[in-house]
């Protein structure tokens, strides 16, 4: 089994969309973290405001899948859609 590892970056493009971010992402961390799997899961700000650099690591393919799943069905999810994602993910055949 190979670990599959997401880098990247989340970018806002308005202030609203960072509101939305700083209110979800507590809870969203929380969450991934939790899951079975899980070996990391970061998100922090990077200099500029309106971008966050986004780190996950999890066991295997089953379980970077199963995070998929939930984050799509989650408060997070629907709300962060619109929201640009820039992420690479190693590990995945």
């Amino acid at each position: 089994m190979s670990s599959v590892r997401l880098t990247g970056q989340l970018v806002c493009e308005t202030l609203e969309q960072v509101r939305v971010v700083e209110e979800n992402l507590p809870l969203h961390t929380e969450l991934s973290r939790a899951e079975p799997g899980c070996i990391s899961f970061e998100v922090a700000r990077t200099h500029d405001p309106l971008v966050w650099q986004v780190d996950e690591l999890f066991q295997d393919a089953e379980s970077f899948a199963a995070h998929q799943r939930r984050v799509a069905d989650s408060e997070w999810g629907r709300a962060t859609a619109g929201i640009e994602r820039r992420y690479q993910v190693d590990g995945l055949r």
